[in-house]
């Protein structure tokens, strides 16, 4: 499969005065993982749902495998699968009951359906769990369940709102494990919205959203190096006159983040110790690493991923 899958030009949605997304351009290649990252508050949800086809389209275009979302809805419905962060199952049915039922809203039944939700629950490890009640499984599970629902038409454009929201480490691993198998044995788009850093990190291309605006884009590698070199993190109990004198001694401007400071450069260890020489009084501490998803976040925005305004 080639080409792309979702096309979204100008888009623009507001609550009243609040502006959730601002004027929002972006194309997901059809085959792809990706992954919309931001803290909450961040536009996120809103683009989740547009193009799921909760919200209209205020203003712009948005595309999905050719269909128009505004004027093909049906269409559009029809392609895809969807797993909300909202729990959507039916907690006193079984997990049978639950697949069957979501199957007839789709038109499935019979035999098809049967060898359908046979193959998913299968592929989903859930095969010996197939007549408990819902109320009985694990948050993991749970889970599995909703991403079941969400493919049981055989879509080929699956969105996942948040989708490890309440699952512990090894379950949120066996989930990427299955969204790897979809993508690769089988041609499904993914997109996800998530705020978790090392779940960005599963996904082919990012586009990271702050205050409904698109930051910054591209693959986690290509993200990453354009911070470029090591990045130092210092506490101190006066960040604007460090600053200064920092700048005054080494003429390097540091960012201000908050109560601490923020500066990137090569051979950061070099030059840790030539701080921590000068000003040993005003340094409480600091720390030294590799660029990282937050870095390039607080790069292309100056402020840290939960310090933004709620949005």
């Amino acid at each position: 499969m080639s080409g792309s899958a979702i096309v979204i030009q100008g888009l623009i949605h507001r609550y009243g005065d609040h502006r959730a997304l601002a004027g929002l351009e972006m194309e997901i290649q059809a085959g792809e993982i990706f992954g919309l990252l931001g803290p909450n508050g961040g536009g996120k949800t809103t683009l989740f749902r547009v193009l799921s086809t909760l919200l209209p389209v205020q203003a712009g275009s948005v595309t999905l495998l050719g269909f128009d979302v505004q004027t093909q809805p049906d269409a559009v419905r029809a392609a895809i699968g969807v797993t909300f962060q909202s729990p959507s199952l039916d907690i006193k049915l079984t997990v049978t009951e639950n697949l069957k039922h979501q199957g007839h809203l789709y038109g499935l039944s019979g035999k098809p359906l049967q060898q359908k939700i046979d193959e998913l629950l299968n592929e989903l490890g859930l095969a010996d769990r197939r007549n408990d009640r819902a109320d009985s499984l694990s948050g993991g599970l749970k889970r599995r369940v909703e991403i079941a629902k969400g493919l049981l038409h055989n879509p080929k454009v699956l969105l996942l709102d948040e989708p490890s929201t309440g699952l512990d480490p090894g379950a949120r691993h066996d989930l990427w494990r299955y969204l790897d198998s979809l993508q690769k044995e089988h041609g499904v788009t993914v997109f996800v919205t998530t705020h978790l850093m090392e779940e960005a990190e599963h996904c082919d291309r990012l586009g990271i959203l702050d205050s409904g605006e698109l930051v910054a884009l591209g693959t986690p590698d290509e993200l990453r190096a354009t911070v470029g070199g090591d990045c130092l993190s210092i506490v101190c109990e006066d960040p604007d006159a460090l600053s200064k004198s920092i700048e005054e001694k080494f003429q390097v401007k540091p960012q201000r983040l908050a109560d601490s400071l923020r500066i990137e450069m090569t051979a950061g260890h070099e030059f840790l110790k030539d701080l921590v020489e000068a000003f040993p009084d005003e340094v409480k501490s600091v720390s030294l690493g590799k660029p990282t998803l937050e870095d390039v976040f607080i790069q292309r925005t100056g402020h840290r991923f939960w310090e933004g305004d709620e949005k």
